[in-house]
């Protein structure tokens, strides 16, 4: 079947897109924090055991995120002036409570990230994953004190029914459609794609590709330099994706820090949060056939 949830826009046909100050890059923290259920196999880095219930090997690789790596990550970005734009699991939200007062605190965006790392709705009727939606929204929205404006499934994940319902809740862009440096209008009135990068992105270049934290900084460089060099003419997003049980291993988290301090300090990027991008862009960009 046809896509038709978004139209083919090659990028070079496009408005030009200008962000804040004079700013040629977007630049947010894509910072996944996430929820497992012990008895269900999900992201691992041992397959051998990822059928198991319990998989303590699997499971308390990724539990090491909200119990330690988190905190680690916490400082780097606090220390670099960055806010965090949240992919939550609303699970998150009674699982690790102190998780989301840290990000209230920080006054962190926050993008509904399902209920669970654990939980697709992939198979859900319409009137299933309504409710399903509709629940998750609700949850975080009660325990962050902001109904959040952005979607991210787990894994990725979508009906063809998703941005239409998520839209009926009042959420204005989704982040699954990983396709784009800029932002777009879907076929769904109100509703956004904004970028998100799976390359760049911890799971992708330590788990899929077992690079080395050099080599991460290295991409991070690549990645930005690139993007600010496509941006002479018209805005870029970049999107850095973190997962804390990935990034923040104690061997790994220093090439971080040294990648969060290079694009903190590069001339013309605009440090800011998935919400802030989808905004500016709606409020600064026409609409198809205005």
């Amino acid at each position: 079947m046809d896509n038709e949830l978004f139209d083919y826009s090659p990028i070079v046909e496009r408005e030009p897109i200008h962000w804040p100050d004079g700013a040629r890059v977007a630049f947010y923290v894509g910072l996944n924090v996430e929820h497992y259920q012990v008895d269900r196999p999900s992201t691992s880095i041992f397959p051998g055991t990822a059928g198991l219930a319990p998989d303590p090997l699997n499971y308390g690789w990724r539990d090491y995120g909200p119990r330690v790596g988190i905190w680690r990550l916490i400082e780097s970005l606090d220390r670099h002036g960055l806010r965090a734009s949240v992919m939550l699991n609303s699970a998150v939200t009674r699982h690790y409570p102190q998780i989301v007062e840290a990000g209230r605190a920080r006054d962190w965006a926050w993008i509904a990230h399902g209920r669970d790392n654990s939980t697709f709705q992939a198979d859900m009727t319409a009137e299933d994953e309504r409710a399903y939606l509709t629940e998750v929204v609700g949850t975080i929205e009660r325990a962050t004190g902001r109904r959040p404006r952005g979607w991210l499934g787990p894994a990725l994940t979508e009906t063809f029914r998703t941005p239409r319902l998520l839209a009926e809740l009042g959420l204005d862009y989704v982040l699954d459609w990983a396709n784009d440096d800029q932002p777009y209008r879907l076929n769904v009135p109100g509703m956004l794609s904004v970028p998100y990068s799976i390359e760049v992105n911890d799971i992708s270049l330590f788990v899929g590709k077992s690079l080395s934290g050099p080599d991460f900084v290295q991409i991070v460089k690549d990645q930005l330099d690139q993007l600010y060099a496509d941006s002479a003419d018209s805005g870029r997003v970049m999107s850095l994706v973190l997962h804390p049980f990935v990034i923040n291993q104690p061997f790994r988290h220093k090439y971080l820090d040294q990648a969060l301090e290079h694009i903190a300090n590069h001339p013309g990027v605009w440090l800011t949060t998935s919400d802030e991008i989808a905004e500016h862009y709606t409020r600064t960009t026409a609409r198809k056939g205005a």
